[in-house]
């Protein structure tokens, strides 16, 4: 087996179940730059809005690919994408708040919130921490024994 081959063996099922949770939300994102840009199109007004507007969904379609690689790299086993993920689920936990606080969208911020927890809980298992340290490789050394 040649060192990529181990490299990107198949990861445990959290990870993979992780992955598809990432890249939902990476859809979602991208489904959000589409509906921005159609109230772009039907923006009247002055440009400044329409560019505005235009650029936040440029910048939703960074983050939703960008998430949609993320979660895509997880499922098939790129060590890589684990942290990134991780990271992006934290910044989702402001979010949840503003969802089931301010905004007083109950339903969504629960349903969001669900989706977010998962899926850290499951970057954050024991499996899934072993996996990306390399530990189930078979020539990787002991730790703690």
């Amino acid at each position: 087996m040649s060192s990529e081959d181990r490299a990107i063996a198949r990861p445990p099922r959290q990870v993979r179940v992780a992955g598809v949770l990432v890249g939902v939300q990476g859809l979602v994102a991208l489904g959000f730059a589409v509906a921005l840009a159609v109230r772009a199109s039907a923006a009247e007004g002055s440009g400044m809005l329409v560019r505005d507007i235009v650029g936040e969904a440029g910048y939703f379609v960074i983050v939703g690919a960008a998430l949609v690689a993320v979660g895509a790299g997880l499922v098939v086993g790129r060590r890589w994408a684990r942290t990134p993920a991780i990271v992006t689920q934290l910044l989702l936990l402001p979010v949840v708040y503003t969802l089931l606080g301010p905004s007083r969208q109950l339903l969504l911020g629960i349903v969001v919130g669900i989706v977010v927890a998962a899926a850290f809980l499951l970057l954050i298992s024991e499996a899934s921490r072993i996996w990306s340290m390399g530990l189930d490789l078979p020539e990787a050394p002991a730790q703690g024994r």
